[in-house]
């Protein structure tokens, strides 16, 4: 089994979190949305709601959903099922999250993978802290992470170790200190592969080396506008080479990625994305893209 080592090839097995496990019940949001440092308190019922229609979006695509288990170990951005690990061809690789709140994450995944008989090839220790958001692939051989307030350089140095048979090339992104260290800046930010050749991105965030990088690599950019980056309209996920889901609400972008020959599902993602400020690729862990 070769797991997954791409942002945009056909996605096949996936894992989520339901809301139902994540957030509980409105009374567990109005206790927790403010530590957890939501833009506002998720209305509950409207979050099941959101969430699954954008399953029967994956559903249309993607044959195997696994679903993470509720725990108490874990809080409301255990919703965002992209960050605790990140998969490379040969497994996981169990992160140590850059959010103290979330750090918890990382073992209860460990144990869900264990138990799904999914192999792990390795894990963070000491210092290192890495959110699967700073970690992104733009080929199959070719990985950039971003170094900001979520990945630190010791577990940049320990992600180079743990993939050195698997990249020939190992990218790493200065992030910029945007809205602060409070805020939630990932290198999947502001840059979603859509296919091998094109890449939705906000490239005020851009270092300059990293756009040109890109550019060079014949890579086509979709620029997203302020009003749309605030909406997560950079935060697209591929089911598959030009076929995509993006938060509602985001038309500008969604009409770029039309005229470059994409097909885009959207999604209402007021609840499940946009409060808590985690789209479409926040919500999904490919596991395996063939």
């Amino acid at each position: 089994m070769k797991y997954c080592s791409s942002m945009f090839a056909p996605l096949q097995h996936v894992i989520v979190k339901h809301p139902n496990e994540a957030f509980q019940g409105q009374s567990h949001l109005a206790e927790a949305w403010k530590t957890f440092n939501y833009l506002e308190e998720p209305v509950f019922e409207e979050s099941v709601q959101e969430f699954s229609e954008f399953i029967e979006i994956l559903e249309r695509h993607v044959d195997r959903i696994d679903y993470l288990p509720a725990s108490e170990k874990v809080g409301l951005d255990s919703l965002y099922a992209h960050d605790p690990v990140k998969f490379t061809p040969e497994g996981a690789i169990i992160l140590k999250s850059g959010k103290s709140l979330r750090q918890p994450e990382a073992e209860v995944y460990k144990q869900f993978l264990q138990e799904k008989g999914i192999p792990i090839v390795g894990e963070l220790t000491g210092n290192a802290v890495a959110d699967g958001g700073d970690i992104v692939w733009l080929d199959d051989r070719t990985l950039a992470v971003g170094r900001g307030y979520r990945t630190n350089d010791e577990a940049i140095r320990q992600l180079k170790e743990l993939t050195t048979e698997m990249v020939d090339k190992f990218i790493v992104v200065q992030l910029p200190h945007d809205l602060g260290e409070a805020e939630c800046l990932h290198l999947m930010s502001f840059i979603s592969m859509v296919d091998k050749d094109l890449a939705v991105v906000h490239s005020r965030l851009m270092p300059v080396f990293f756009r040109q990088l890109l550019l060079e690599r014949g890579i086509q950019l979709i620029e997203v506008p302020k009003d749309e980056y605030d909406l997560l309209g950079c935060n697209v996920l591929a089911l598959a080479p030009r076929i995509c889901v993006i938060p509602r609400g985001n038309d500008f972008t969604k009409q770029q990625l039309e005229e470059a020959g994409a097909t885009v599902y959207e999604y209402k993602g007021e609840e499940i994305s946009v409060k808590g400020t985690g789209g479409p690729t926040c919500l999904t862990c490919p596991v395996v893209r063939g």
